[in-house]
């Protein structure tokens, strides 16, 4: 008699689930892990949007509380990968935290990454989105919300991861209505050129808001060396630089947060979480 295949064989149903989703995801990412986080809409008004810039239409996505008035708002950036559904879940989780979540595709101009799965390719698209434009694109972002009817605001955060989290630095100087940042493993310091003519460490002692850096002890594409210049730099600024703070997971690496990835680390992403909420919730972002 054949033996039936054991419990360990068979899919579990949050396999299944990340399988069923898979379209979701940039192709760069496919297969996604089995531990992806699946948010549901239930309760919330989450749908893509499209988001008017002074150079026309760029892709979105936002989610809020359904019937609620008066929400903070904070802006999602997205990593190198684009608008896919890791984002957008992200979104879902804040909207279901009380927050109205926007997230723009910030590389739409340039190319659409998340349908390539070169990072040669990807790479190419993403080092031509200028810095001016992206910081431009998130003020366009930031307009739509405050136009929603929807939210106060005078609460506004933003928070990013990888790519991201280099440009959630680079907007907490660039814009003084914000009131708290949260970035996660963007790099500090790095290459420049016409497109990209700053990094985080060259505005950090003139940031309008304070930022709360998250980053892995283990991550070998951010040495803890450049992250220990940038907190000289923020400790000799202005009062939001010196309010910021860099938190190192010693045990983490890169995309530690990227629970569709094979990176993701459950506790440091769950810290990190608990401390985006609180640092949100102490900056006036609540």
């Amino acid at each position: 008699m054949r033996a039936s295949k054991s419990n360990l064989e068979s899919p579990s149903r949050r396999q299944v689930m990340a399988a069923a989703l898979g379209t979701g995801f940039a192709m760069a990412v496919r297969p996604v892990s089995a531990e992806t986080i699946l948010t549901s809409a239930e309760g919330l008004d989450a749908v893509d949007i499209k988001i008017p810039t002074g150079a026309g239409e760029i892709p979105g996505y936002r989610a809020f509380p359904k019937g609620k008035k008066k929400l903070p708002v904070v802006m999602v950036v997205h990593e190198i990968f684009g608008l896919h559904e890791h984002i957008k879940d992200v979104c879902r989780r804040l909207a279901k935290q009380g927050y109205f979540a926007i997230a723009p595709e910030l590389f739409s101009r340039q190319g659409d990454v998340t349908k390539l799965s070169d990072m040669g390719a990807i790479r190419e698209i993403v080092g031509k989105a200028p810095d001016a434009q992206v910081l431009s694109d998130l003020d366009a972002t930031s307009a739509v919300a405050k136009a929603s009817g929807h939210v106060d605001p005078a609460k506004l955060g933003v928070t990013g991861f990888c790519w991201g989290g280099r440009i959630a630095w680079l907007y907490a100087a660039h814009n003084p209505s914000l009131k708290a940042g949260v970035a996660w493993y963007g790099r500090v310091v790095g290459d420049k050129n016409d497109l990209h003519p700053k990094h985080p460490i060259d505005v950090a002692a003139s940031l309008e808001a304070p930022v709360l850096g998250l980053y892995g002890g283990e991550d070998q594409s951010i040495p803890v060396a450049t992250l220990d210049e940038m907190k000289k730099a923020l400790a000799g600024g202005d009062p939001a630089a010196r309010h910021s703070e860099i938190h190192v997971f010693p045990n983490a690496g890169h995309a530690f947060f990227a629970d569709y990835r094979p990176q993701y680390r459950k506790e440091a992403a769950d810290e990190g979480w608990k401390r985006l909420l609180a640092w949100m919730k102490a900056n006036g972002v609540a």
